[in-house]
């Protein structure tokens, strides 16, 4: 669901979502531009799913970014650009498997982060992305 923001920036809610921990969307749109809010790897009722598990934590939010360019009529090939916040770089290797089962052939611009800590206790990265609208806002 879209609802009028500022101006011309569109708020996205998604049903079935964790609500957000403060005052933000799960995305927003501008033009053809989705940008999807750093996702943590929360179920629906704020739980986290794959406590100090970075394998499970990053599938898990990928299926959330993929509801999310749903909403909208978008799939992971019109992901432009990855920014993954992570605590440990030594984690790299497995959350580029989940990224690799995740876009396949497509290859967004990435940047990979490492951060000195996360909200939550357990939470291993946080994952925000840039990606094309394939239809327009509804007004």
């Amino acid at each position: 669901m879209r609802t009028p923001a500022t101006h011309s920036v569109f708020e996205v809610k998604v049903p079935g979502l964790a609500p957000p921990a403060s005052h933000y969307a799960d995305a927003t749109i501008t033009g053809d531009q989705l940008f999807i809010s750093g996702l943590l790897a929360l179920d629906e009722n704020g739980e986290l799913v794959g406590r100090d598990d970075v394998t499970a934590q990053a599938d898990h939010i990928f299926a959330t970014m993929n509801k999310i360019l749903a909403t909208v009529g978008s799939s992971v090939d019109d992901v432009a650009k990855v920014t993954i916040f992570v605590l440990d770089l030594s984690h790299r290797a497995a959350i580029n498997e989940s990224r690799k089962r995740v876009f396949a052939n497509h290859r967004p611009a990435s940047t990979l982060v490492q951060v000195s800590g996360l909200i939550g206790n357990g939470t291993l990265l946080e994952i925000e992305a840039i990606a094309a609208v394939r239809r327009p806002p509804i007004l």
